[in-house]
């Protein structure tokens, strides 16, 4: 066996620890790999699932409770700020909104399935009102079904992965490198992509002294709010005249749009 085999088999539980953290934290570091490399372990008499799944909620449970009270207590301010540091701004929000709206307060149990979206939840789940205690439930019932899900696949498939990771392990230092680049290109594409739905956003905005300019003269103008409900709840104010309708119902709504010239857009 190698060092760096045998290195990951030293620090299972600390890797595995760290993983969960940094991807529950809200950074870019996806901890499925961990979770499966700790159920193959398992499969091969190198660790336990049971412990495995402690140290999963010891790691989720600590940041998911602080992005809860940030969100109880800062709304949506919270959610916004997490979109800024988002690699997907357009959609690490407007998406865990409308799994909140179609399953409710069991959205948390597969909010951890989605990357970015598990951490997005909390705080939107502390905006919504849910009791602390069933908010600690659902989390620890979403992170055991989470995390016992791919260790249970990693488990089930124990010899496919170990043979994998003898081969990984001949490359050495190189695995590290491939490892560092892959996702360093992950992080540079999804950057690109951000820079680019934000340029696009600087083109089409109009700031706020202007948009007041044209609703005080005779320009005809429309101001649409594209806030979900849980938005609109959270905050219950609007641009005065504004036309409330969600974005996901223009397209189905868009008879009801005014026939004007200018037609302003906002979501937050």
């Amino acid at each position: 066996m190698s060092d760096v085999a045998q290195g990951l088999i030293q620090y299972r539980y600390v890797l595995l620890f760290l993983f969960v953290l940094a991807e529950q934290i809200g950074l870019p570091i996806p901890a499925v790999p961990a979770l499966l490399s700790m159920g193959a372990l398992a499969g091969t008499g190198h660790g336990s699932i049971a412990l495995a799944l402690g140290v999963a909620i010891a790691a989720s449970l600590p940041p998911d409770i602080v992005w809860y009270e940030l969100g109880r207590r800062r709304g949506n301010r919270v959610l916004v700020l997490l979109c800024r540091f988002s690699l997907e701004p357009d959609s690490c929000v407007r998406r865990t909104e409308n799994l909140f709206l179609e399953r409710g307060r069991k959205a948390l149990l597969i909010a951890k399935f989605f990357p970015g979206l598990s951490t997005v939840a909390p705080p939107l789940a502390g905006m919504v009102g849910i009791p602390r205690a069933q908010f600690l439930a659902l989390d620890i019932g979403a992170t055991i079904l989470w995390a016992g899900t791919w260790m249970g696949l990693g488990y089930l498939f124990s010899d496919a992965l170990e043979m994998v990771a003898a081969r990984a392990a001949r490359l050495g230092h190189w695995l590290g490198l491939i490892a560092a680049a892959a996702i360093g290109g992950y992080i540079l594409l999804k950057y690109v992509q951000r820079q680019r739905f934000f340029r696009s956003l600087r083109i089409a905005r109009i700031p706020p002294d202007e948009l007041l300019r044209l609703l005080e003269g005779s320009e005809p103008v429309a101001v649409i709010d594209t806030r979900t409900v849980l938005d609109v709840e959270a905050e219950p104010y609007a641009i005065p005249g504004a036309i409330w309708i969600p974005a996901e119902e223009i397209q189905r709504r868009a008879v009801e749009l005014p026939r004007r010239p200018e037609l302003v857009l906002y979501c937050s």
